[in-house]
């Protein structure tokens, strides 16, 4: 399961809003190698779902990952943070070991 927080929720869906997408996008997050600390977060608005991809609904946001990317991602709770100081998109992840001082980069 990947949660939302009612921020990020309204932040996505806006998103979707402004870029003019239909009701059949949704928010694509996967995970890569690279960053400062050996793996990397990535968000992206998709239309095409894949045959093992895990889908997720919370707060009227669906969520889309792939199978090797839950293993990283499980009980996740992406939140938003605006503001002055805020930092866009974060990732609250508790499998992450160490976290890379940006929050876009963790490892396990």
């Amino acid at each position: 399961m990947i949660h939302v927080t009612e921020k990020a929720s309204e932040r996505i869906k806006n998103l979707i809003k402004e870029n003019k997408y239909d009701s059949d996008y949704f928010l694509r997050i996967r995970v890569s190698a690279g960053g400062c600390s050996g793996l990397s977060y990535e968000l992206d608005f998709d239309n095409k779902s894949e045959e093992a991809d895990q889908v997720f609904e919370e707060k009227g946001v669906k969520v889309v990952t792939d199978l090797k990317s839950i293993l990283y991602l499980y009980n996740t709770t992406l939140d938003f943070s605006d503001g002055l100081n805020g930092k866009g998109f974060e990732f609250n992840n508790p499998n992450a070991t160490r976290t890379c001082s940006c929050g876009e980069s963790f490892s396990v």
